[in-house]
């Protein structure tokens, strides 16, 4: 199973390390002790990621959201990155350490380092919040800090997280879907034909027949999996392919269109301009272009 995983860790607090992680590849297998005391938190930037949970479920993160188990629940686990790729954020706290050297500033606050796990993870659950504003602010700017600057301002932002998590009450707070695994394993089948065969455009019934899924299921497992419904992931898949093509092969846009699952050259180029900002020959040849430069 070809993938590349990258990491930088930073102890940013007392009990707090925080790690920006990197994967490339369909999936990796996730291995450490099993601290049940400690507490993961995941933010992702970009890609998404998805893990088997207790009870058959699966739970896909994608871009902004967050994410906040015990770390005995992924100490022998298969992260899985549907669409290749993961950029994220993960925070490991250890609760006793941290309260041993709290800050001021959440001492004062009444931040309990100790209750975190059995506010957000009881019976050894999974909370998962979905992309928004007051997370964005917390970790957006993570990601671009000179590497001079990342313990001090890290560390700033972990106590702000902490007062975040400190307000908020799970119960209130709206969770991301958890999908069954046997329909993600049905989903990546029909992934699995789409992507191989462009030049095919089965409707949603086509596929709910004979893969023996009702329709609202598929769409719904397909976008919590892929991130986007099928019609639009399909969309830009063939964009992404087409401009594969048109850097790496001579073919005319209009064999490219047909190649990619369109028999008009004015939809394929409408298509690929909404995805590309450019038409399929603006793009071959400022890709040509550059390659002189």
């Amino acid at each position: 199973m070809a993938h590349h995983h990258t990491e930088d860790r930073l102890e940013v607090l007392p009990g707090a390390v925080l790690t920006y992680q990197r994967f490339d590849g369909p999936a990796h297998a996730h291995r450490h002790e099993p601290r049940g005391s400690a507490l993961e938190i995941d933010h992702c930037r970009s890609g998404r990621i998805g893990w088997e949970m207790d009870g058959g479920f699966t739970l896909y993160m994608g871009a902004g959201d967050l994410s906040l188990h015990r770390m005995d629940r992924c100490a022998d686990s298969l992260l899985r990155f549907p669409l290749g790729r993961y950029e994220g954020i993960a925070l490991e706290l250890e609760p006793a350490a941290l309260a041993a050297a709290l800050p001021e500033p959440l001492r004062q606050a009444g931040v309990d380092p100790m209750g975190l796990a059995d506010k957000f993870c009881p019976d050894g659950g999974v909370t998962a919040l979905p992309a928004g504003a007051r997370i964005g602010r917390i970790f957006d700017v993570l990601y671009d800090l000179p590497a001079a600057l990342r313990p001090a301002y890290c560390g700033l932002k972990v106590q702000e997280l902490l007062l975040f998590l400190s307000l908020i009450d799970p119960a209130g707070e709206k969770p991301l879907d958890r999908v069954r695994s046997e329909q993600v394993e049905i989903v990546k089948a029909v992934h699995r034909e789409l992507t191989a065969h462009l030049d095919r455009r089965p409707t949603i019934e086509d596929l709910a027949r004979r893969y023996l899924m009702n329709t609202t299921a598929l769409k719904a497992t397909f976008k919590a999996v892929y991130g986007q419904p099928i019609a639009a992931y399909m969309k830009q898949y063939r964009a992404r392919e087409a401009a594969r093509l048109l850097r790496e092969t001579a073919g005319s846009v209009a064999e490219i269109a047909r190649a990619v699952g369109y028999e008009s050259q004015s939809k394929f180029t409408r298509a690929f301009r909404e995805v590309e900002g450019v038409s399929p020959t603006e793009y071959r040849r400022e890709q040509r272009e550059n390659r002189r430069e």
